[in-house]
């Protein structure tokens, strides 16, 4: 084979490290984005947080010549000018202090006004701020056995308690049964009667219900803490402990022949019953509140809807103009170059924040657009969207469309909502028309919540029912749905009026 050498012309894209920068930053969340603002504020000493100010801030010289250069100089400030404080102006309001102390002064030999009723305040709300602070991450276990240190136990018992609350799960199920116990035991001197006595005990502990099996014994130690006199708790127990598949598959007129009642009294029942709790352990855990911060805010004014970035979202960042009017004085080689290379990466890093926040002011006003119908009526008028639809209107790729709806949420007058919420596909209507998953799931649920609780309504009803609106769904279709929205089916939803 001969070699030789060809000249062709092309196009190629290249992946610099400034796009892939960009792209990073445009796939993360808020959280993650403000985490990696503060890492670059720590590694690159030219980027700086803008402090606002009432006053306008000088610019040097230097500076004023770095924005003609680059766009992104043009929001630097001298960083000579210090921000007033108000605890620096209460600081240096205070005359009781010398200015000059002695090297070997002791800070309480000179400032102990407030020392002693700060360290009092601080020592009586030791236990309160501990607990505070310790209450939310307490878990199912810690709150079992600081109960049990409250009990007067035997050596050997404190053992075998300790053992059923580590079988116990999250949701205060006991996960084995006490013949396992016994067998997990080395000592021959632990009996059955010993492990059911120490598991009757735990079962009276706080959550009630904590400590049973299953169901049934779960509902069985709540109805059995009651007190004597309350109303329908033999019918409760009799339903509970002899009926309990029958309760569970809502099969009430074989409930009420086999325990002699009657439709109203078996509904004073129920009621009781429902009053339970069948995961006793969810009162109980380490959960936290987690917060959603919306990006985008969307209001409505003067018949306009509007669309607004979060300005709490991320710290205003800027380019320090003092450091940055360093590069052009005199010094060794190596320091210019390092504060070239991080004003270089500074105006990058700044330029793909602005970048990202532009593509998302886009992407979000053109899904405001499109589902203009949803603002206004509810999940009812939502149209059928796809990633191609907002990637054609913005002129950009859909995996960038892809990347700024995911972890990305929107504050509306309906609520919070994720980006990715107003996209669905969608089912043909009789009218040749669209109609989007969100609608139908909508119209699914006001049916059902709409429907007799005696007969409720099947997923072939429910099917009819779409079909006479012009909407043709398939029944499986609408189970999917339904799942989806986790409603039970019919047969579950029975309920006595």
């Amino acid at each position: 084979m001969k070699q030789s050498l060809q000249l062709r012309v092309g196009q190629q894209l290249t992946m610099t490290p400034q796009l892939q920068q960009a792209i990073r930053l445009l796939q993360l969340s808020t959280l993650d984005l403000q985490q990696e603002i503060q890492s670059a504020l720590d590694s690159n000493p030219l980027l700086e947080v803008e402090e606002d100010s009432d006053s306008p801030e000088p610019q040097s010289s230097n500076s004023q010549s770095e924005s003609n250069t680059n766009e992104a100089d043009s929001k630097t400030t001298s960083a000579e000018e210090a921000p007033s404080n108000d605890a620096d102006s209460e600081w240096a309001e205070r005359s009781d202090i010398p200015e000059d102390l002695p090297v070997d002064s002791q800070w309480e030999d000179v400032y102990q006004s407030s020392a002693p009723s700060s360290s009092a305040a601080g020592s009586a709300d030791d236990d309160y701020n501990n607990d505070y602070r310790h209450g939310s991450s307490e878990s199912l276990q810690d709150h079992l056995r600081w109960q049990l240190n409250l009990s007067r136990l035997s050596e050997l018992d404190r053992i075998v308690a300790d053992a059923i609350i580590d079988a116990i799960d999250e949701k205060g199920r006991l996960t084995v049964s006490p013949e396992e116990l016994v067998d997990a035991f080395d000592d021959d001197n632990i009996e059955i009667e010993e492990v059911n006595a120490v598991l009757h005990l735990i079962q009276q502990f706080d959550p009630p219900g904590v400590g049973g099996q299953d169901l049934q014994e779960c509902l069985l130690i709540q109805l059995r803490q009651l007190s004597p006199d309350t109303p329908y708790l033999a019918e409760a127990l009799q339903i509970v402990e002899q009926h309990m598949p029958q309760l569970g598959n809502r099969d009430y007129n074989q409930i009420m022949r086999r325990c002699r009642l009657k439709e109203d009294q078996l509904r004073d029942t129920l009621a009781l019953i429902q009053t339970l709790n069948p995961t006793p352990g969810d009162c109980v855990g380490n959960d936290e509140t987690e917060y959603v911060v919306p990006d985008v805010f969307v209001s409505k004014k003067e018949g306009r809807w509007l669309v607004e970035l979060n300005p709490d979202i991320a710290p205003k960042i800027q380019i320090n103009s003092h450091y940055a009017s360093l590069a052009k004085d005199s010094g060794t080689s190596s320091d210019k170059d390092y504060i070239r290379d991080n004003l270089q990466e500074a105006r990058w890093f700044i330029k793909s924040l602005q970048s990202r926040n532009e593509t998302l002011m886009k992407v979000a006003t053109k899904i405001v657009e499109y589902q203009r119908g949803f603002l206004e009526y509810g999940d009812e008028a939502m149209k059928p969207l796809v990633l191609h639809d907002i990637a054609d209107a913005v002129s950009m790729h859909e995996s960038t469309i892809s990347r700024v709806t995911t972890q990305k949420y929107m504050h509306t007058p309906r609520g919070i909502y994720e980006l990715k919420y107003f996209f669905s596909s969608h089912v043909s209507t009789d009218t040749g028309g669209e109609c989007s998953s969100t609608a139908i799931r909508a119209l699914i649920k006001k049916l059902i919540a709409a429907e007799n609780p005696k007969k409720p309504l099947s997923d072939s009803k429910i099917t009819q029912l779409l079909a006479e609106q012009g909407i043709k769904v398939a029944r499986r279709t609408i189970a999917k749905y339904r799942e989806s929205l986790v409603i039970p089916p019919s047969n579950e939803r029975k309920r006595l009026v």
